[in-house]
């Protein structure tokens, strides 16, 4: 098994993704699933792999792993699940979910969701993007340049203020956590091992809160933050179907995946939902882009 990326190490000496600079590939093996046996190649490796890959349609047997849906995702899980889906979906192209109760360990990244597409195996939003660009296919060719500079700046927004958020809640608000984050994150293990593996994760996360200035938040600040995102995204919308004008991008596909799941995942303290639901035209965006690609309605 082989990881091909590049490597940057934040201020607490951990490695991190780099936005736009790294590609994270897998050639998996599944006969051996051993996480001693990933390797590191260089940058030079990485657009080697690119290139080769151009020349190749999309695949007919791509699988998207992901967590359990119904017994184990929380909130930050289900918004990138719904997100990348939004985003396949969008690009019209065929896909197969398998549901695993360690497909966060079998992810190149640790992260989830993740796609297995013939011998590659790419993890996130950002990675199964790029591999979706080196087919020839994208969503921003009509872009102009200042407006893909926006949609990215968005697209971080996003990232550095929901998922924060949606973290935050789930991890740090201890009714949350106790009675969801712990038991859906612990549901592949017994008890001790499930407790080790919540406290593990929370460690982990609180690290990353701490490195982005989050973690000595109040809820209160947390919930400002997220109506601040949300009412950003309210006037980019204006009203219109889409964020941008000639059809979807990726910036649809995660506003979609991080609303969607916030309105529709219940949480023991709903503020998060209250807050988007005080604008009513990303309301109406999410369930305009359920209806358009996922052929299902919501209330």
């Amino acid at each position: 098994m082989k990881q091909i990326k590049n490597q940057l190490v934040d201020k607490d000496g951990e490695i991190v993704q780099a936005k736009d600079k790294i590609l994270n590939e897998m050639i998996l093996d599944f006969s051996i699933v051993n996480k001693e046996a990933r390797e590191h190649s260089s940058h030079t490796e990485v657009c080697k792999t690119i290139s080769g890959m151009s020349q190749e349609p999309w695949p007919e047997d791509v699988v998207l792993y992901q967590p359990y849906k119904d017994e184990q995702m929380i909130l930050p899980d289900l918004s990138n699940c719904l997100a990348v889906e939004a985003f396949l979906r969008m690009c019209h192209l065929e896909y197969q979910i398998e549901e695993r109760s360690n497909a966060e360990a079998m992810s190149p990244t640790l992260k989830v969701p993740f796609i297995k597409a013939d011998r590659y195996v790419l993890s996130g939003l950002d990675g199964i993007l790029q591999f979706v660009e080196t087919k020839g296919i994208t969503l921003t060719d009509k872009l102009a340049h200042e407006e893909r500079f926006n949609m990215k700046a968005y697209m971080s927004l996003l990232t550095n203020m929901l998922e924060l958020a949606e973290l935050y809640v789930c991890w740090f608000d201890k009714q949350t956590y106790n009675n969801v984050t712990s038991i859906r994150n612990g549901f592949a293990h017994s008890w001790p091992l499930n407790h080790i593996q919540n406290r593990m994760k929370q460690f982990k996360i609180g690290r990353k809160l701490q490195a982005f200035e989050w973690y000595q938040k109040s809820i209160e600040d947390v919930l400002l933050d997220v109506e601040t995102c949300c009412e950003a995204l309210s006037v980019r919308l204006d009203g219109k179907p889409l964020f941008f004008e000639g059809g979807p991008t990726e910036l649809d596909a995660l506003v979609f995946g991080h609303l969607s799941a916030i309105l529709r995942v219940p949480l023991p303290r709903n503020e998060l939902a209250s807050k988007v639901m005080k604008f009513p035209s990303l309301v109406q965006f999410v369930r305009r882009i359920n209806a358009d690609y996922f052929k299902s309605s919501w209330k």
